[in-house]
């Protein structure tokens, strides 16, 4: 951000083209409009890279969610108390995001100035540590620890946004923002699969992991796997990844400027103030982004919680490895639908309507939870009623997925001026962050104390107040849900992205 522009009346030439306040406070959002651009080719390259750094958040997050709960339930906290599982394991599950919600502005901000690679290179080196940390914890303090570790040094998710938004334009940003869900769902896919299936190792293949290392660290495993992979892309990402900040203006090179007088003062682009970075299109952007994540954090802690929880506690009773594929399932058949239908139909039916769409799906979601409890009937039974209402519910949630995909777009176009896009995204991050802290331990919580009113006999409901007491926790996110529905209607209907002298153009023709 410290370079000078060679050519410093080119911002000037630009803005006066396309009719633009030459000011930094210019909008993304609903600018003028402009001609219709020629479409540029995707640096797959580098997005191949950053899909790839994106990849590693999912793992080290989902990859615990299959044995978190047995976890915790295994250690003296609990004193065996299947009842406080949930209290105990939301706290786990949030904790990353509330040392994230701390410090994510500040790494984005600093990418701001010292450019997105080194943020990044300290996130994976976070998520390392973290994860073979966590592997290895026998009480419940050293998870806190090693949660605490990854989220503190990790700014990586509204880093990696940054940087989209630097190498697309409006051309592609729909095609690009598309296959980041579907690379999230690609780490959620594999995560539970790794967490179900190599936990407990010296059980389920005692024939390769003899020993007491095993038996004393069953956990360890799924672990260490994730951290190999963190470190293998941290040596990746240091070697192939480009600086997307080096060039930020990539214009003067294929653009003549007659005037380069000395006498005229460079171009120098500067941060805003958060004050002035939050505008109402700011605000609002972040606002439904944060609602869509708490909702689907709060969905993510409750569906493993419900699957593995026994019938007589509200749940289905399935085994760690069972739960894993469930889940596997879940995030496999969302990730194929979103590389191949968001584009046509973000084009044909806009951001708004896709974003409208995927928040009304929770409602009907949550309904599904006490009606798979209720479909297993007085034996307590999985049928085959339950299997086609999972299944119904895995169909709505792949169109829920959509929504992510429009909140990126929308965030990215509310950036006041292309150099408040890694702040823009840090804030909208740092509401994410917090939702996804609070999302868990509210949900796992509330599932808690739904079990506890279904099993205290002390107190007598009538049966309508009974039931909204054992379902506590799914009415409160279905008030939640058209809350978070009210919230979409007041985002604009279009969008109109000005070309940014910001932008950074990729040539990757030559290798």
């Amino acid at each position: 951000m410290d370079e000078q522009d060679p050519h410093p009346r080119l911002p000037s030439l630009l803005h006066a083209e396309h009719g633009f306040d030459n000011s930094e406070q210019t909008p993304l959002l609903k600018g003028n409009a402009l001609p219709k651009p020629t479409r540029r080719p995707l640096p797959w390259r580098q997005l191949f890279i950053l899909f790839w750094i994106q990849l590693a958040e999912p793992l080290t997050s989902q990859v615990i969610y299959p044995f978190i709960n047995k976890m915790v339930r295994d250690m003296p906290i609990t004193g065996g108390d299947e009842a406080k599982m949930g209290y105990y394991a939301g706290v786990i599950e949030s904790l990353f995001s509330v040392t994230q919600a701390l410090t994510v502005l500040y790494w984005s901000r600093l990418s701001d100035r010292v450019g997105r690679k080194p943020i990044i290179l300290i996130g994976l080196l976070g998520s390392t540590l973290s994860m073979a940390c966590f592997g290895v914890s026998t009480t419940f303090w050293g998870l806190v620890f090693s949660r605490c570790i990854s989220g503190a040094l990790n700014g990586n998710a509204g880093v990696i946004k940054s940087m989209m938004g630097e190498i697309t334009d409006e051309t592609t940003i729909a095609q690009a923002m598309a296959l980041m869900p579907v690379i999230w769902n690609t780490g959620a896919t594999v995560g539970p699969v790794i967490g179900g299936w190599l936990s407990n190792p010296h059980e389920q293949f005692p024939s390769l992991f003899r020993g007491p290392f095993w038996v004393t660290y069953p956990y360890a495993l799924p672990c260490f796997v994730v951290a190999i992979y963190c470190a293998g892309t941290l040596m990746v990402t240091f070697l192939y990844l480009e600086e997307s900040m080096k060039l930020h203006n990539p214009a003067s090179e294929t653009l003549e400027v007659g005037d380069t007088s000395s006498s005229i003062p460079p171009f120098q682009p500067s941060q805003l103030p958060l004050s002035q970075v939050l505008t109402p299109q700011v605000r609002i952007s972040i606002i439904t982004y944060t609602l869509l994540a708490f909702l689907d954090i709060a969905l993510r802690a409750v569906q493993p919680l419900f699957l593995t929880a026994s019938p007589s506690f509200g749940g289905l009773g399935f085994t760690v490895p069972l739960v894993g594929t469930c889940l596997a399932a879940f995030f496999f058949a969302s990730g194929v639908y979103q590389a191949l239908a968001f584009a046509p139909l973000y084009a044909w039916m806009g951001p708004k309507r896709i974003y409208m769409l995927s928040m009304i799906m929770f409602v009907p979601i949550w309904i599904l939870f006490p009606i798979m409890s209720a479909s297993l009937g007085e034996g307590k039974v999985v049928n085959g009623a339950t299997w086609v209402e999972l299944a119904l519910q895995i169909i709505l949630y792949i169109i829920m997925d959509m929504g992510f995909s429009a909140a990126f777009i929308y965030i990215r176009a509310s950036a006041p001026n292309a150099y408040s896009l890694g702040v823009t995204n840090g804030l909208a991050q740092t509401g994410v962050s917090i939702a996804r802290a609070i999302g868990p331990a509210s949900a796992t919580s509330l599932f808690a104390l739904s079990v506890q009113i279904s099993r205290d006999t002390q107190i007598q409901f009538g049966p309508v107040l009974q039931w909204l007491g054992e379902n506590l926790v799914y009415v409160i996110f279905i008030l939640i849900s058209f809350g978070a529905v009210m919230t979409v209607k007041r985002l604009p209907e279009k969008l109109e992205i000005p070309v940014r002298e910001g932008a950074v153009e990729i040539d990757e023709s030559e290798s």
